[in-house]
């Protein structure tokens, strides 16, 4: 007999809220039309997936070395490392039986994978999205990865046959945490990468900063370029507390900067430490999500509710 949802299923918080949602929540989000003006529905596969990552920055930033570190070294199916824009699509990184790479249409087509709502976006996304599966590799075996595209500059960004904005928007959403990674050789931001920042302010909360690459320039050099990249967010987020940051080379290599050897070794570590403490707070996440979202549907249901008793019906005198 299928399980009966209890208004509180403490021994499984995950099952309770996927259990709650589809029996008192998905067809009043339906008759309201919810989902057509507001959100998608969710799919218990969203609600039951580990905690994910999402990694955000310009090309060349390092982002998918940045990935190979965390994971002891480990390649990945679908990575691809150069100093020109390498990674043309979105590439979720997470564990599995075997090593392998799924094509995002397949990816999508299972409803019981945390992206199978991707395929919204169209064909021509999925072609640029793919799910790469690891196998022993005990961090995936708690938290997933999402390596982005690089973020260019100018007309070439714009160029791209589905709508990136849209969809990092998508993955913000669902991500627990989001990594805004920055060249320490540069502070050159541009109005795309701006574009795609302010669009994560609705996540503010889930920020960190990760200052790559930083064992490679000076110590005065970095000091000059770490205020810079903070002056340039302090304009962006509009808020009083500083985004918790990581400064260090993240890759598989001894660090070249002596005078700052030790305090790059501790953020390494500390940026572990932040990593593996996140599927604590996941389940927290998504309860004050679920929580979120009804009282966003509760108001969403107000609204109509108000405009049906208060819009003259055809072929009846208004009040």
């Amino acid at each position: 007999m299928p399980k009966e949802w209890a208004a509180a299923d403490y021994t499984d918080v995950r099952s309770a809220l996927a259990g709650l949602y589809e029996k008192r929540v998905a067809k009043l989000e339906e008759h309201a039309l919810f989902n057509d003006y507001v959100a998608a529905p969710i799919f218990e596969s969203e609600i039951k997936a580990k905690p994910a990552v999402l990694l955000i920055g310009q090309y060349s930033t390092g982002k998918t070395t940045f990935i190979q570190y965390l994971l002891g070294g480990t390649d990945f199916p679908g990575c691809h490392i150069g100093p020109e824009p390498t990674t043309d699509g979105f590439v979720a990184i997470k564990d599995g039986r075997t090593t392998r790479l799924v094509p995002g249409t397949t990816a999508t087509a299972d409803p019981n994978s945390p992206y199978c709502n991707l395929s919204s976006f169209g064909a021509a996304f999925l072609n640029r999205f793919a799910v790469s599966e690891v196998s022993d590799v005990p961090l995936l075996k708690e938290i997933s990865f999402i390596d982005s595209p690089g973020i260019l500059a100018g007309e070439k960004q714009k160029q791209r046959n589905y709508d990136f904005l849209e969809v990092i928007k998508w993955f913000a959403d669902k991500a627990d945490q989001i990594l805004l990674l920055f060249d320490g050789h540069k502070v050159d931001i541009s109005d795309e990468f701006k574009e795609v920042i302010l669009a994560l302010q609705p996540h503010d909360e889930k920020v960190r900063l990760v200052l790559n690459k930083s064992d490679t320039v000076t110590t005065a050099e970095l000091m000059h370029v770490y205020g810079g990249v903070l002056w340039f967010l302090g304009k962006v987020f509009k808020t009083p507390e500083v985004k918790r940051s990581y400064v260090s080379s993240f890759w598989n290599e001894e660090l070249k900067n002596e005078e700052m050897k030790r305090f790059m070794s501790a953020e390494r570590d500390k940026l572990m430490e932040d990593l593996k403490s996140l599927p604590q707070g996941a389940l927290n996440r998504k309860v004050n999500d679920f929580v979120r979202r009804l009282r966003h549907g509760r108001a969403h249901m107000l609204v109509l509710d108000y405009l049906r008793r208060n819009t003259p019906m055809m072929g009846m005198a208004a009040a």
